[in-house]
C-alpha cells in the first residue's frame, strides 16, 4: 500500500471550468493557460483533456512547450516571456510555438534570426502594470517595424496583462483598457482577458482570451461574484491519519512546541508535510477536513507530517480521509490563513506528490 497523500484532478471540472469561460465571452477564442505545470495539476493532462477545445496553449517558457509538444498536444503553444536566444526562436518556428515580444532586444533578435518558417507573434504592450510591454507611445512603430519583416507571420496580435482586475471596486482596469484601446490597431487582432477580466469585466474582451487560475476551478476574487461562483475546483488534495493519541492538558505537540493543549486532546497525524507542498508557515488554526470535518492545524508543519486537533470528532481512526483543499474547502481560504495566495499553494505543489486523474 502506497503513501496516501494525492491530488485528485477532476478534468471532468476542469472542462466545465473552460466552457464557463468560453460561454462568457462567446466571440474570443479561449486559450488555456498551462504554464507551471498546469498551475500544478499536469501540464501535460489538463492540455490533452482540453484538446478537443482548446485553439492554441499558454506557458512561460520554451521548456514547458516542449513537454507539451512531446506528450502529443498539436496545437500552437504560445511562449509568454518569448525566446531567450536565437536557438529558440529557430526552435519555436519548426515547433509552431507563438512568441511575445515585448522589448526592443526581442523585437530585434526576431527581426534578424534565420528561421525556416515565420513566427506567430504577440505583441505586448504596457498599458499600466509596468512589468513588461512596449510604451503605448512606441508600440506604433514597432508594429510597423514587425509587419514588415518576412520572419513575421501576419496577423500580429496585440495583448497586454492587468494589474489589478481581482479588484473589483479598482478603477485602474478600466484605465488600462484605455490606454490599451488608443494604441492597439482596431483591425489588429487583440487579448486582454486574464481570468478576473474574463469574470468580471466584459469591457476587456478581444478575440483572444487568457484563463488561468479560474480553470482550476478558483476565484480570483477575494469577494463573491456571480461568475466566479459557477466554477468547480479541480484539485482535491488528500491524505489520511496516521497515528493517534491522546495528551493531557498542558502538553505541547511539534517542533517548538508552538501549541499547548488548553484540555486533554486527540492529536492526529496526517501524512502530508512542506515536502508536499503544504505551507511551512500555516498557522495553528488552519483548518484542514478529517472524515468531512473541519478541524484545527495544530504544532508547527513538519516536511512529511502535520498534527490536527481531532478532539471534536465523536469518531476518528488510523486510515480516515483527510483533505488540505478542494471542493469542500477552497484553496483561497487556506492560502488567506497562511498568509498568501492560492496561486502559490498550487504551483509549487511538488512531484512527490502523485496527481490522480478522474
Amino acid at each position: 500500500m502506497s503513501r496516501p497523500t494525492r491530488a485528485v484532478i477532476d478534468l471532468q471540472a476542469l472542462r466545465h471550468n473552460y466552457q464557463l469561460a468560453q460561454s462568457l465571452a462567446p466571440k474570443s477564442k479561449t486559450v488555456p493557460m498551462v504554464k507551471a505545470n498546469a498551475y500544478g495539476h499536469g501540464a501535460a493532462r489538463v492540455a490533452e483533456a482540453l484538446s478537443d477545445l482548446a485553439p492554441a496553449f499558454g506557458v512561460a517558457c520554451i521548456e514547458e512547450a516542449l513537454e507539451l509538444r512531446d506528450a502529443g498536444i498539436k496545437q500552437p503553444i504560445l511562449l509568454l516571456e518569448g525566446g531567450f536566444d536565437a536557438a529558440e526562436l529557430q526552435l519555436a518556428a519548426t515547433k509552431g510555438f507563438w512568441v511575445m515580444v515585448e522589448n526592443h532586444r526581442q523585437k530585434d533578435a526576431v527581426i534578424n534570426a534565420d528561421l525556416a518558417l515565420p513566427l506567430t507573434v504577440w505583441l505586448g504592450v504596457d498599458t499600466g502594470m509596468h512589468r513588461l510591454g512596449f510604451q503605448p507611445d512606441e508600440i506604433a512603430e514597432v508594429y510597423k517595424t514587425l509587419n514588415s519583416s518576412r520572419n513575421i507571420s501576419q496577423p500580429i496580435v496585440f495583448t497586454s496583462h492587468f494589474a489589478c482586475a481581482d479588484d473589483l471596486n479598482s478603477d485602474a482596469t478600466t484605465k488600462q483598457i484605455d490606454s490599451f484601446k488608443a494604441c492597439a490597431p482596431v483591425t489588429a487582432l487583440q487579448s486582454l482577458a486574464n481570468s478576473a477580466a474574463i469574470l468580471a469585466w466584459p469591457k476587456a474582451q478581444r478575440e483572444w482570451q487568457r484563463p488561468g487560475y479560474m480553470l482550476y476551478g478558483n476565484s480570483p476574487f477575494s469577494v463573491p461574484q456571480e461568475n466566479a461562483d459557477q466554477l468547480k475546483p479541480v484539485m482535491s488534495f488528500e491524505s489520511a491519519v496516521i497515528s493517534l493519541r491522546n495528551i493531557s492538558a498542558g502538553e505541547s505537540v511539534g517542533y517548538t512546541a508552538n501549541w499547548t493543549a488548553q484540555g486533554d486532546s486527540t492529536i492526529a497525524t496526517i501524512t502530508v508535510g512542506y515536502g508536499d507542498g503544504y505551507p511551512r508557515h500555516a498557522p495553528n488554526g488552519t483548518p484542514v477536513l478529517i472524515n468531512g470535518q473541519r478541524c484545527p492545524l495544530v504544532g508547527r508543519v513538519s516536511m512529511d507530517m502535520i498534527t490536527v486537533d481531532v478532539t471534536a470528532l465523536s469518531q476518528v481512526a488510523i486510515g480516515d480521509k483527510a483533505v488540505l483543499w478542494g471542493p469542500e474547502l477552497a484553496v483561497n481560504e487556506v492560502a488567506e490563513h497562511c498568509g498568501t495566495i492560492g496561486y502559490e499553494l498550487l504551483t509549487r505543489m511538488p512531484a512527490r506528490v502523485p496527481r490522480v486523474y478522474s
